[in-house]
């Protein structure tokens, strides 16, 4: 038992800030498609309040982000561990808000969001951190707002990111906190995702205290 928790943590310690900012800069970003994924354009695109506070965690070079901006939304808030695909996003889009561009661990974050965008960032988390990762989506979402994305449905890798899953693990997991409003096969994946993705759509449950 001291073996594997020795395992583990060093694991942990292994996907830091210097892991994602070394990826970064050396172009080892297999996650990234180049362009926004298409399944969450086409949901941002049927909002017509384009002022709700939206974040994206863990969010790489932020094409939805700037898909977003440009269609008008005005509080779009982006956070990373790394702070290179944020300087790099804020050279590609210089009238992006600077005090939207956030360097942070997303479990120090604070805050209250009205909509969240998940795209590759639970599957960048180790297995162990998901509990603490649905504790801290419900606590970063507002009463009324909802986490909406894609989650892999396939098992991927045990070793290292992307970490992989399917619904029977996702749906207790995230039950405990949110109400399911839609966790199915995702119709609109780019094609080498095609039948391996979820699309998800989660309230928070008001839970007192």
């Amino acid at each position: 038992m001291r073996e594997f928790k020795h395992l583990l943590y060093t694991k942990l310690m292994e996907l830091n800030e210097s892991y994602w900012t070394e990826r970064y800069l050396s172009g080892n970003t297999g996650w990234d498609i180049g362009y926004a994924a298409p399944a969450i354009i086409q949901y941002t695109d049927q909002l017509k309040n384009k002022h709700i506070k939206i974040l994206i965690p863990g969010c790489g070079n932020a094409y939805e982000a700037k898909s977003l901006w440009e269609s008008g939304f005005t509080n779009v808030h982006l956070l990373d561990i790394s702070e290179a695909p944020l300087k790099q996003f804020a050279e590609e889009v210089p009238d992006f808000p600077k005090d939207q561009l956030i360097q942070q661990d997303f479990f120090q974050l604070k805050g209250q969001y009205d909509l969240i965008l998940e795209q590759t960032f639970f599957c960048a988390l180790h297995p162990t951190l998901r509990p603490a990762y649905v504790d801290q989506m419900h606590h970063l979402l507002s009463e009324k707002g909802c986490l909406v994305g894609v989650l892999f449905d396939d098992p991927l890798f045990d070793d290292h990111p992307p970490f992989g899953g399917n619904k029977e693990i996702y749906q207790p997991l995230f039950e405990k906190r949110f109400y399911i409003d839609k966790m199915e096969r995702c119709y609109n994946s780019i094609p080498p995702r095609q039948g391996r993705e979820l699309f998800v759509k989660l309230r928070p449950i008001n839970i007192p205290g």
